[in-house]
């Protein structure tokens, strides 16, 4: 059996990896732990196989005033539960980073995609990764995650705002984009793989399907028995506003598909399936 610490009583995704979890009670035994005070450096974390490091900074609008807390956060608390847990003999950590540590907004990312964040967020989940491989060694294993959005029943960000577009527009740009994507439950059982393996290293797992916005957005809209008309009506105004908004939504920005294949079966449904539950789900 193995044993798994999951930082961030609070976090979304950790929170629903423990759920993942309980179906194979046999198998893993798992505790969250908040580090909201210090009282985890009193803790004795040896008990425990792996600390999933879930903890960090991210759908807050970043300010001039909030800034320091992104790297108070994302950086410094995540080299120091760390450091304890690699000096109370856990074997293997697995940080929770992001996508954001290329700065781009569109683009196909590889294995010789430059590191380039362009705000705290990203700047701080980079300097966090490059701390906690200074720790690494033969019997203390480290695996960085960089996923890409993440999405699914109650999950913050973009999807949200998506969805609730397209339970009320009646027409929607016809955009023939790619995002990489991954949902909640497919990241889980990536996770679940890393552990039942003791891997360490660089992971950039993502859906086995590239996303199509429009498409997304149909689909959404399909759930809950909705019709939207597509249109190419916008598209000559939508590739000249040089917004970012607009860019998130219909660039392109994906993970080479070759830069995901280093643990493989973790996708547990396809995207058209993913909608369904996440939409099933969602609190109107």
């Amino acid at each position: 059996m193995k044993k798994v610490l999951i930082t961030g009583s609070n976090s979304y995704i950790g929170t629903r990896f423990k759920e993942w979890l309980t179906k194979y009670p046999d198998d893993y035994k798992v505790d969250s732990l908040s580090l909201r005070d210090d009282s985890w450096n009193n803790q004795d974390l040896g008990q425990y196989d792996v600390v999933y490091h879930t903890v960090g900074i991210a759908h807050i609008k970043e300010t001039k005033e909030n800034k320091d807390l992104y790297f108070k956060v994302n950086r410094d608390l995540t080299y120091k539960i760390a450091k304890k847990a690699k000096e109370d003999g856990i074997k293997q950590f697995i940080f929770l980073s992001t996508m954001s540590v290329y700065g781009l907004e569109t683009e196909v990312i590889d294995e010789n995609t430059p590191l380039k964040p362009n705000n705290a967020y990203g700047k701080s989940k980079l300097e966090a990764e490059e701390l906690i491989k200074t720790l690494e060694d033969g019997s203390f294993k480290i695996a960085i995650i960089r996923p890409p959005m993440v999405y699914g029943e109650d999950c913050k960000g973009n999807y949200q705002r998506l969805s609730k577009l397209a339970k009320i527009t009646p027409i929607f740009p016809e955009i023939d984009n790619k995002r990489s994507m991954i949902y909640i439950d497919n990241l889980s059982e990536f996770v679940k793989l890393l552990i039942d393996n003791s891997s360490n290293g660089l992971f950039c797992p993502q859906n086995s399907e590239y996303v199509n916005t429009s498409e997304m957005v149909r689909l959404i809209a399909e759930v809950h028995g909705k019709k939207i008309v597509m249109t190419k009506i916008f598209n000559p105004i939508l590739k000249l506003v040089k917004l970012s908004t607009i860019n998130k939504v219909f660039g392109d920005l994906i993970y080479e598909k070759e830069n995901s294949k280093y643990i493989s079966n973790y996708n547990t449904c396809n995207f058209r399936q993913s909608i369904n539950y996440t939409e099933m789900e969602i609190k109107e």
